[in-house]
């Protein structure tokens, strides 16, 4: 495993009292000195790309700035590991893969490579939080620790494939917790599972505020005109975000509306099926000039940003989604958002309040055109959306609940938090 050290200088919290009441200062300082200094280890598979990776970018720096000696390692593994772990993935949320017995094997043997490169970090640490499932086995591998691990699950396991979720709960089972986005992701485990629900930083890049210059120069530099309604979709070309759907959708909205849609992402290190589904993508959208397909880079922050304050509407028709920071961005936007009512989605897109929620391919044809016929309707979404966010989608309440956590795994009776114990 590597340690990433770039995001590890420390992040005060007072400039987001801008968009926080001021009590929230005084509530993080105090749940962070009853955990003085601890030292809390995050592991993931991707250092860029994908929500998880965003999160950890401004998170860590946040923990420390409380004075949590916070740290950041990625797993290392080869193509065939991320074969695997993408078909883990993909079974997780249901879909019907198979993982062979020397697959298995491979999944552990490159999960002990790691560990050994860290053994003496993760040993030592007081909190270890264990991200998704690629590195779900480094505890059972790991013996004699001295703190407490959680395993975070930012999926949809409300339905997962039965062997594929059996094999991976005897790595999970040990745990001291397990962290889930929505109550309905939770499974039948021995240990106390812990609702936390993803959030944005509004200083970053991605959020920040911009002038109508700077969304006009991205504009005209990523060749996307303004001259109609414009429809944003920003995710990973991967198949759970159905942006073939989203096409098909828009196909049908064009028959009756003059609009323009943008599909726009990239792919993350772990993801190898993201350039399959890119160029089914740019097929589907291929007889279209109203369609702009834009593959980005991990850090065009800016140009998302930029994206989505000149969308008319954001759309994210998902087909299985763990929480949808994609979503949560759109609304700090001020947008309303047009969503799969699937996983987290449903937790932010609040019918007819922030958005619409849609079931189908006809259904998000429909709700684009309602969008655009009753413009009045779209901008009070937008503004409740904001909100929304605001009151409950920014980081500060994401590092609070963490905090938290790590009290109630210490086995602080002070805190709490929401938690399920199946």
């Amino acid at each position: 495993m590597k340690e990433i050290q770039s995001v590890l200088e420390p992040q005060d919290i007072t400039p987001y009292l801008e968009f926080v009441p001021s009590w929230v200062e005084h509530q993080l300082k105090c749940l962070s000195e009853q955990l003085n200094g601890a030292t809390v280890i995050h592991i993931n598979s991707t250092a860029s790309g994908g929500g998880v990776a965003e999160i950890l970018h401004r998170l860590i720096p946040l923990q420390r700035g409380l004075g949590i000696d916070a740290r950041w390692l990625v797993l290392d593994g080869d193509a065939n590991f991320f074969s695997i772990t993408k078909r883990l993935h993909n079974g997780l949320q249901g879909q019907q893969v198979s993982v062979s017995e020397s697959e298995w094997d491979h999944y552990l043997e490159i999960n002990e490579n790691n560990r050994r490169d860290s053994v003496d970090l993760l040993r030592d640490a007081d909190f270890v939080i264990v991200h998704d499932p690629q590195p779900a086995a480094l505890y059972t591998l790991t013996q004699s620790v001295r703190g407490q691990w959680a395993w975070r699950c930012h999926i949809d396991l409300s339905k997962p494939r039965r062997s594929i979720w059996r094999r991976l709960r005897r790595l999970v089972e040990p745990y001291t917790a397990s962290v889930f986005s929505l109550a309905r992701f939770t499974r039948q485990l021995k240990h106390p599972q812990v609702l936390i629900s993803p959030a944005i930083d509004p200083l970053t890049v991605k959020n920040r505020y911009l002038h109508e210059d700077d969304i006009e120069s991205v504009c005209n530099t990523l060749n996307i005109p303004r001259d109609l309604p414009l429809f944003v979709q920003v995710s990973r070309f991967d198949r759970f975000k159905d942006p073939v759907g989203v096409i098909e959708a828009f196909s049908i909205l064009r028959r009756h509306r003059e609009a323009r849609l943008v599909l726009a992402g990239g792919s993350a290190t772990d993801d190898p099926e993201g350039s399959e589904v890119l160029e089914e993508v740019r097929q589907a959208a291929s007889s279209d000039d109203h369609i702009h397909v834009l593959e980005l880079p991990p850090d065009a922050h800016h140009e998302i940003n930029a994206l989505q304050r000149a969308a008319t509407v954001i759309v994210q028709k998902s087909i299985k989604e763990g929480f949808g920071l994609v979503v949560t961005e759109g609304l700090w936007k001020g947008k309303p958002v047009i969503g799969g009512a699937v996983g987290g989605i449903t937790l932010q897109v609040i019918e007819d309040i922030t958005g619409h929620l849609v079931h189908t391919i006809e259904g998000c044809a429909y709700r684009m055109r309602q969008c655009l016929r009753h413009p009045t309707a779209s901008d009070r979404m937008g503004y409740n959306g904001r909100e929304l966010v605001r009151t409950q989608y920014l980081i500060t309440r994401q590092l609070r609940d963490h905090l938290m956590l790590f009290s109630l795994m210490s086995g602080n009776a002070v805190s709490r938090i929401p938690f399920i114990s199946r």
